[in-house]
């Protein structure tokens, strides 16, 4: 009956809802609806329920996934001929950057940083790509233009990549070398009685990220946290070949920097521990992606598989986060099209085609979230460096760490005055 009465009041409040969403409900609430089928019956078969009551609970789910389905097919049958646009536009863009993101920065002023942290990226990856040339391309020409050189030495790096078939597994055998790397610099604490589990991603999850993390909350901080997987069963192998070669043998390497070890995984086991529950339950989403992507760049700092290789393909990772911020404001604010979307992703960013589609879909479905990696990124190693600058000797990078993650995930601009107070 609850589904009945959620899914009569969802009708009633919808109004000329923007094409992208309706799809996107319509994929989750079909993903969702096998819970209640062979997870469900699964999950009954192992407990010690009387048959009376799992059959009950059965007949309970039917009800349930009959709602889900009939509410699906709703959607696709919705009259919707003047349906909202998804972009939200400057005015609200901005309001919604600055209660979201809660930066010290405004909407306009990290983009015109990300601007300028881009240039400064391919000139960084010019050097490298130069220096690499050779090795990949032997004694063919350089090309003219900077970013044709760069682009064809990242596609040779590229081709060094695993298979979809041991996709998760390859990332279930680097975690344990990143936890102990971490241990090894010693560069924080790590918790050993906290669990991480890989998994296949849930299919309710699908349609917006192809990795992501799903930690307890601060009243079941015991409980596992899990790394979700996007699978790649019934792409095609054009479609797979392309995503692999986004998620090559060094990438995926950042990739899981960032999920897991000392990433989103190690931030969130500290936040459970902070005594602020506030803090734990309502986190700020660009502290919380930017401690991630400020992860990546300290691991490379430390010594983390130190090549040009590792180096370049790091700041093609990094531009991704930075065009992230580029893509969110052009698109919402400035009426970026698809096609000019495209060429900044696949020809700026050095993005393949597969992922850049995907980045496409995921900005018309979100809006200012993209900007939270490259904006807490920013505010969390410029913290960094002014303590560095301030502390001198004294300053101690585990320290910094670990009193950092202590104070939840609240955003960075309150944590900033509370660290520079302490000193």
């Amino acid at each position: 009956m609850i589904f009945l009465l959620i899914t009569k009041r969802q009708k009633k409040n919808i109004k000329n809802p923007t094409i992208e969403h309706t799809d996107l409900a319509i994929s989750q609430n079909i993903g969702g609806s096998t819970v209640f089928e062979g997870e469900l019956n699964d999950a009954l078969s192992k407990s010690k329920l009387s048959e009376t009551e799992k059959k009950e609970i059965q007949e309970k789910a039917k009800i349930a996934v009959k709602a889900i389905k009939d509410y699906a097919e709703w959607l696709k049958n919705l009259p919707n001929k003047t349906p909202r646009s998804f972009r939200l536009g400057a005015d609200l863009y901005a309001k919604k950057f600055n209660v979201d993101i809660q930066s010290s920065y405004s909407a306009d002023e990290i983009y015109k940083i990300a601007v300028d942290h881009k240039n400064d990226l391919h000139d960084k990856m010019f050097v490298l790509a130069d220096k690499l040339w050779k090795k990949y391309n032997g004694n063919a020409p350089k090309p003219a233009d900077k970013l044709d050189l760069i682009k064809q030495v990242i596609d040779k790096i590229s081709l060094h990549h695993t298979t979809p078939e041991k996709f998760q597994s390859e990332i279930e055998k680097q975690i344990p070398e990143l936890t102990a790397y971490v241990k090894a610099k010693d560069l924080l604490y790590i918790d050993p009685s906290k669990p991480l589990v890989v998994r296949k991603e849930p299919a309710y999850m699908a349609g917006v990220a192809g990795a992501s993390i799903s930690a307890p909350g601060p009243y079941d901080k015991n409980a596992n946290t899990y790394y979700n997987v996007g699978s790649m069963s019934g792409w095609t192998a054009e479609n797979a070949e392309s995503y692999l070669r986004e998620y090559n043998d060094y990438i995926l390497q950042i990739l899981n920097i960032h999920e897991a070890i000392p990433g989103h995984y190690t931030q969130l086991v500290y936040s459970n521990q902070s005594p602020s529950i506030i803090k734990s339950i309502l986190g700020n989403g660009a502290m919380v992606e930017g401690w991630a992507v400020y992860a990546e760049k300290m691991m490379l700092e430390s010594g983390y598989k130190n090549s040009d290789e590792m180096w370049l393909m790091y700041y093609k990772w990094n531009l991704r986060t930075t065009c992230n911020t580029i893509l969110d404001n052009s698109v919402h604010t400035k009426e970026m099209s698809k096609e000019e979307a495209m060429i900044l992703l696949t020809r700026e960013a050095f993005q393949q085609q597969a992922e850049a589609e995907g980045k496409w879909k995921r900005v018309t479905l979100s809006q200012v979230q993209l900007c939270s990696y490259f904006t807490g990124y920013t505010e969390i190693y410029n913290l960094r460096e002014e303590l560095k600058q301030k502390e001198g000797d004294k300053f101690n990078l585990k320290k910094f760490h670990e009193k950092f993650l202590s104070f939840g995930s609240a955003p960075v601009k309150y944590i900033k005055e509370l660290m520079l107070s302490e000193n």
